[in-house]
């Protein structure tokens, strides 16, 4: 049985995909803030950010030593897989490539920061449970070195029982998203964290938030819970999480 933790620790981060964006001025950047001072005002607002760089290429030590640097103890970075483990390999034949990640990643892990990895896969890959399970087999995803790990399907033939069911036995959490064209069932099959991406057009109102805030709130009090709003060129998503952080604290 799940139990309650603490209401002093933090268990609840929320964010956006990036924080490079200059068209965040001036209404979530203030004026003048350099492009250096992005994330160290980012982490100044906001607990979590969903890092996408690592979709592409892998971050050098020295980069993410600056990144850990600019934020404060509590401060979570969730990492987007490689492209080249969801969409070129397709999850098959990846134990190297994960190895590699989760090296790459070890200095963020040391300093208490890793949130999830989340292995996105794309719309056009169907369900293929044998894949999953022997993607899921590979020991650098199995204890005691375990991340928390979360997968984002957006092909409808994913969402079974028997898919949750592998999750399930992996405590991998299934990315609960929503977006304009595809809604994903909210099941929550890790036992230790649970993860939103919260996508649709043009955000979210302020009844839409205060839910979110409530709801969860709930989950945070057995699990650490992450929820990434969509970045687009102005600074709703930001906003959006802002918002949501402060209804978290008054939902409490």
């Amino acid at each position: 049985m799940s139990r309650k933790r603490p209401a002093t620790e933090t268990h609840l981060f929320a964010g956006t995909s990036g924080w490079a964006y200059p068209t965040w001025k001036p209404n979530f950047y203030p004026v003048g803030t350099s492009a250096k001072k992005f994330l160290s005002f980012y982490a100044s607002q906001l607990n979590s950010v969903e890092v996408n760089y690592t979709f592409r290429t892998l971050p050098s030590a020295a980069m993410l030593a600056g990144w850990l640097d600019q934020t404060p103890a509590n401060f979570r970075f969730s990492f987007k897989a490689p492209q080249r483990i969801t969409h070129f390999s397709r999850l098959r034949d990846c134990a190297q490539h994960v190895a590699d990640l989760l090296a790459c990643l070890a200095p963020v892990a040391e300093a208490g920061k890793l949130g999830l990895i989340l292995f996105q896969l794309p719309p056009n890959f169907k369900a293929d449970l044998e894949r999953l399970r022997d993607f899921l087999a590979i020991p650098a995803l199995n204890p005691p070195a375990t991340p928390p790990i979360a997968f984002e399907f957006r092909h409808e033939s994913w969402f079974t029982p028997e898919t949750a069911a592998i999750l399930t036995e992996h405590n991998a959490a299934l990315c609960i998203a929503e977006s304009d064209d595809l809604r994903t069932p909210e099941i929550h099959t890790a036992a230790t964290h649970t993860c939103f991406r919260l996508r649709r057009t043009g955000g979210y109102g302020p009844s839409q938030i205060a839910a979110f805030a409530e709801r969860f709130s709930i989950l945070a009090q057995t699990r650490d819970v992450y929820a990434y709003f969509k970045h687009e060129d102005e600074p709703t998503g930001a906003l959006n999480a802002v918002a949501f952080l402060k209804a978290a604290k008054g939902a409490k």
